[in-house]
């Protein structure tokens, strides 16, 4: 399948280089993808209803790292610049960095007048950087000194309060971008979803270089994923399969919560089970969903992996369709964007 079929003319303008100071003012497209019905709300709380008791939310709790280091090569002086991507073991990372030529093993690169170093013991698969990192104390304590927020390269301003780029029910710290769907959720609107009789449930995935590689081959099937970890415990699989069998709709928040509920489906006949590892699941048309019924997330970048996954659930025509009304109707794209609901 041809990646120029996801293809779409989305003006630069429309891409948001903030966020709104409310989280739940956002715009809610909600595309019907059966019929490929569309509807606009101008508000996210308006999420309520569309939702009805028995149906479950799963959300990613995964916490972003203020993963982006700038520091000097220790031998020249000159500057560089890393992007923590995953953890390997220890203090080993998978980096990316600029600029990547000339970082080679053996190299040593201080950040913050030496409170932490790192040295180059490798080159990873997709031409990343692999750093042991030497620090004193606990490393997080170290990176949120040290470190900022790694905003996706299309967004150009600066970012005035970092927590804006974490969800509210952010916690288990390890990702490399944020899971930007559950930026529209507040507490106040959490709690009016349970007091309405809607299951919350949690999942990880810690966001990864995935996020950052376009897709550069001609066709879809060329494309490899990179692998990120997620995790689901035994209480969530438990509330998920029951939610089913009660006849209620898994609504999974964002991509990376479909598809680490899809790898846990497609490993164990459709069911949910406790479990953790490595996904490199690539979802596209042709895809048959296992484990989820409806999807919240954002609008997405042309010829994106993102817009292919959610084609999949939709359908590529009742998609484009959409984001060409999005487009005339100047939603506000990507990370610090407006919302779309396909039910």
């Amino acid at each position: 399948m041809k990646v120029d079929l996801f293809d779409f003319n989305l003006p630069e303008e429309l891409i948001a280089q903030t966020p709104l100071k409310d989280r739940e003012a956002s715009r809610l497209m909600v595309l019907n993808k059966a019929t490929g019905e569309l509807k606009h709300e101008t508000s996210f709380r308006s999420i309520l209803s569309y939702v009805k008791e028995g149906d479950c939310l799963v959300l990613n709790d995964t916490r972003v790292l203020p993963a982006r280091l700038f520091g000097i090569k220790e031998e020249t002086g000159a500057k560089v610049e890393v992007l923590l991507l995953k953890q390997l073991e220890g203090d080993r990372w998978e980096t990316l960095v600029k600029p990547a030529k000339r970082i080679t093993e053996g190299t040593v690169v201080s950040f913050g007048n030496g409170k932490l170093k790192a040295t180059c013991v490798g080159v990873s698969e997709f031409g990343g950087r692999i750093f042991e990192f030497s620090y004193d104390g606990i490393f997080l304590e170290v990176l949120e000194e040290l470190g900022q927020m790694p905003l996706p390269p299309y967004i150009q301003e600066q970012l005035e309060d970092k927590d804006r780029y974490q969800t509210v029910f952010a916690r288990e710290a390890g990702s490399a971008a944020a899971p930007t769907a559950g930026l529209h959720f507040t507490d106040a609107l959490l709690e009016d979803l349970k007091k309405k009789g809607v299951h919350i449930a949690f999942i990880t995935l810690h966001v990864g270089l995935g996020t950052f590689r376009p897709v550069n081959a001609d066709t879809i099937e060329e494309h490899d994923m990179h692998a990120e970890f997620y995790q689901m415990t035994e209480g969530t699989a438990r509330l998920l399969n029951e939610v089913h069998q009660n006849g209620g709709r898994i609504i999974t928040v964002g991509t990376t919560s479909t598809r680490t509920l899809e790898t846990i489906a497609s490993n164990n006949d459709g069911m949910f089970v406790e479990s953790s590892g490595w996904t490199s699941i690539f979802i596209y048309p042709g895809y048959e969903f296992k484990g989820i019924d409806a999807m919240i997330t954002n609008f997405h970048l042309p010829k994106s992996t993102l817009i292919m996954l959610i084609s999949a659930l939709a359908g590529r025509e009742n998609v484009l369709q959409a984001y060409e009304e999005a487009v005339k109707e100047n939603y506000r794209f990507f990370s610090f964007g407006d919302a779309m609901l396909i039910i």
